[in-house]
């Protein structure tokens, strides 16, 4: 084939696993060679509308089997995939929309508000289609698939071909597409076969959205690539979650510390057969003890996990068996993955001194989508994450703060920058700065510290939360907020927030 990108790997698989199940869905199971039939409809349903190699194909969508097919069958085509985070505010999603310049946006019929509301935001007419029937007359995915023949055209698509732009918001607020290509998910995928020991026999749970990087980079397409079997669920109900665990023999769990938490607290964990998991991955932040313990009663270990969009995600892995050794750490670099610690001159850190964490690999982006602004994340052929680290003696990972002060949120990425941009349109409010406080159940959440105009009445956590309901996704709103005289500012006038963070920690 001269096609090596993702979109030509169900073929590859047709021979291997064809007959096997490949996607679980509710009551909808598709064998590879279905959702190879599928995927290949998508692609010809998305030429025949005149999507070209190249162009940009957005999806607002849960996780479900149709996600997975208009991933491949853009892959196919040779055209780029656009995920979209189904939290954001219309205004948000309008922003990536036109910066991609999509050429067709595919959602979920359940949010046809919202994907309606959001292209009104551009002024233009984009074409929509639904993932399922509609009663509203936009054109459905069975509906377009069903006039069309498999798509069968053996495209030249190499590894360094751009296949999916991944949105991030940068430190300014504003959001940053970056460009994963086809061998960035690849040689991703490479490593999570290796780290994680990922068998054809595995049964993998998506719990996580796949619209981000972490279930998509690390769970849909390894799993996939393996021949192994995907079982996704729209929402991440613990309950439901469980009773898919013992339904479907589940080996594989994915999911971030407050996943794993809430699965313990449903009444149904102490009576739920999980004896077939054996690989449990979590990333986001390091796993509480408390919950360790409660996995370890159970007979069961995490891999916990570092990483990022910019690197399709992964960095380092703490294997299993070192999880209570190394409690608090991230682990080693992935297999073709390589990081080190740097000082403010550049030089590497001695093991035990903190520094900023530099990360190169084949599975590593060199660029921002439209952004040639951006090159400074690079240096040298080393991506600069902006996470400050550490390693120990045995050169184990350990993260000890975020320069770019993000606020991780229940596996959410919250960029105070952009928090702070919105607060800011509020006429009361003078200055503001954003800090993560801690929270039994997501971890962090956003707390606004603001100054007042001279002469304006005070406002409360509800008066805030009211002006950005329809401004940014919920889990960005500060849950509270407190007043002050002025914000603590260094020389040249930075507010400095590791003062915030430790008085409201």
């Amino acid at each position: 084939m001269r096609n090596t990108g993702i979109g030509s790997w169900l073929d590859r698989r047709l021979e291997r696993s064809g007959s096997k199940t490949a996607v679980i869905d509710g009551e909808n199971t598709l064998t590879y060679v279905q959702l190879r039939d599928q995927a290949a409809r998508i692609a010809s349903a998305l030429d025949a509308a005149g999507v070209r190699q190249g162009d940009r194909v957005a999806l607002l969508g849960e996780n479900s089997a149709e996600f997975v097919t208009a991933l491949f069958g853009t892959e196919m085509l040779g055209a780029v995939f656009v995920p979209l985070n189904t939290r954001l505010a219309p205004a948000e999603i309008a922003f990536q929309l036109e910066d991609s310049e999509a050429k067709v946006l595919i959602h979920d019929v359940a949010l046809t508000q919202l994907a309606a509301a959001a292209v009104a935001n551009l002024g233009t007419d984009l074409p929509r289609w639904t993932t399922q029937p509609n009663q509203d007359g936009t054109p459905s995915l069975g509906e377009l698939t069903a006039e069309v023949q498999p798509w069968a055209e053996d495209r030249e698509i190499g590894l360094d071909d751009l296949a999916v732009i991944l949105y991030t918001s940068g430190t300014t607020g504003q959001p940053k597409g970056a460009c994963l290509t086809h061998g960035n998910f690849t040689w991703n995928a490479y490593n999570v076969l290796v780290d994680f020991d990922v068998a054809s026999t595995d049964v993998s749970l998506q719990i996580s959205p796949m619209f981000h990087v972490a279930s998509l980079g690390m769970g849909v397409l390894p799993v996939l690539l393996k021949g192994a079997t995907l079982v996704v669920e729209s929402k991440f109900i613990p309950g439901r979650a469980l009773e898919l665990i013992e339904q479907h023999g589940i080996t594989w769990l994915a999911g971030v510390p407050t996943t794993y938490q809430m699965l313990t607290e449903d009444p149904a964990w102490e009576t739920t057969d999980i004896s077939t998991v054996t690989k449990m991955t979590c990333g986001g932040s390091a796993v509480p003890m408390r919950v360790i313990e409660a996995y370890e009663e159970r007979g069961l270990h995490f891999t916990n996990c570092y990483g990022m969009t910019e690197t399709s995600p992964g960095v380092t892995t703490l294997p299993a068996d070192r999880s209570r050794e190394k409690a608090g750490s991230s682990g080693i670099s992935q297999f073709w993955t390589d990081f080190r610690i740097v000082d403010p001159m550049g030089e590497t850190a001695p093991s035990g001194e903190p520094g900023e964490i530099l990360v190169a690999g084949p599975n590593v982006i060199k660029e921002y989508w439209k952004r040639p602004d951006a090159v400074t994340s690079w240096e040298d052929g080393w991506f600069r994450t902006g996470d400050m680290g550490y390693t120990d003696d045995d050169g184990f990972l350990y993260i000890s703060d975020r320069i770019k002060d993000m606020i991780i949120s229940g596996g959410e990425n919250v960029y105070p920058a952009e928090v702070e941009a919105a607060i800011l349109r509020m006429p009361s409010i003078q200055s503001v700065a954003v800090v993560g406080v801690p929270h039994q159940k997501w971890g962090e959440v956003p707390h606004a510290v603001v100054v007042l105009r001279d002469g304006a009445q005070p406002i409360t956590d509800q008066d805030l939360q009211d002006h950005l309901a329809d401004k940014l996704a919920r889990y960005k709103v500060p849950k509270t907020l407190t007043i002050v005289e002025e914000l603590p500012r260094t020389a040249s006038g930075k507010i400095r927030k590791n003062l915030l963070r430790e008085r409201f920690s």
